[in-house]
């Protein structure tokens, strides 16, 4: 049985080296044998790709978020560019909208948006989204720029019937430790409304912890025990949910299905 961690923050979990390759080393111990290392600007996806390049099953994506947006870095753009040709750097993230923290103004946090959302079009890449408090802006723009690869909404946060307004979108919807929680409500509901082979797993690493481990700092080697309580909710065997999620981030990731 294997688990694919979709979106991690590993250069937050350690900003040591050695320490995050002990990282990816425990999570291939538990299962997870595919990682998505995430990164919220440019100099710190310099430095966890330098780190982790040739590391066997650590992907990358890159890409400014929003908490960037009054300083998203010198030529900024063309560095993402040149950053989407590099080996293993599979999806442009992540991006998207925050109003809880109110990162600069909303229409400069919008135009940031758009304009990753237009490079991940022109490179023909998929994009892994960040919402807080946006969800009717990053609802009406997705509508109207989704790139033809598809978006992840990660952490999952919305409600069903928010999901159900883009299934008829290539989206897919990222749920993390959080849906162990038994105030989860909007996310129990939003994984029976939307279609399994959509869903995918991730641990947003070192945030957002599955109960099972609560007061720990969050880890790629934790999704077990997200897929676990999935299984449970759904019914199913948990060697074919695994099966069914490592799928479905493959497809959404565009990787052979056959592990490294």
């Amino acid at each position: 049985m294997q688990f694919f961690d979709t979106h991690a923050h590993i250069g937050l979990i350690y900003d040591d080296p050695i320490e995050q390759l002990r990282v990816v080393q425990k999570a291939k111990q538990a299962g997870v044998t595919r990682i998505v290392s995430i990164c919220n600007n440019l100099h710190d996806f310099a430095e966890v790709y330098e780190h982790l390049k040739a590391v066997p099953g650590v992907y990358h994506a890159v890409g400014v978020a929003p908490s960037e947006v009054n300083s998203p870095g010198k030529n900024w753009i063309s560095t993402i560019e040149q950053s989407l040709q590099l080996p293993n750097v599979i999806a442009l993230g992540e991006i998207g909208l925050d109003y809880y923290r109110k990162f600069g103004d909303r229409s400069s946090q919008v135009e940031l948006f758009i304009t990753q959302l237009e490079i991940a079009e022109k490179h023909n890449v998929p994009v892994i989204i960040h919402n807080r408090d946006a969800g009717k802006d990053v609802l009406s723009i997705l509508q109207q720029r989704m790139p033809q690869a598809g978006a992840v909404l990660h952490c999952y946060s919305e409600n069903a019937a928010y999901a159900r307004k883009l299934r008829n979108y290539p989206v897919y919807f990222s749920f993390a430790g959080n849906l162990t929680y038994r105030n989860a409500r909007n996310l129990h509901e939003t994984v029976f409304a939307v279609p399994i082979d959509r869903i995918l797993v991730e641990t947003e690493s070192p945030f957002m912890v599955p109960a099972e481990y609560r007061g720990q700092r969050n880890m790629p080697a934790y999704l077990p025990s997200t897929v676990a309580f999935l299984a449970e909710m759904l019914e199913m065997d948990l060697e074919a949910l695994a099966a069914r999620l490592w799928k479905n981030s493959c497809a959404f990731f565009k990787l052979p299905e056959a592990a490294e």
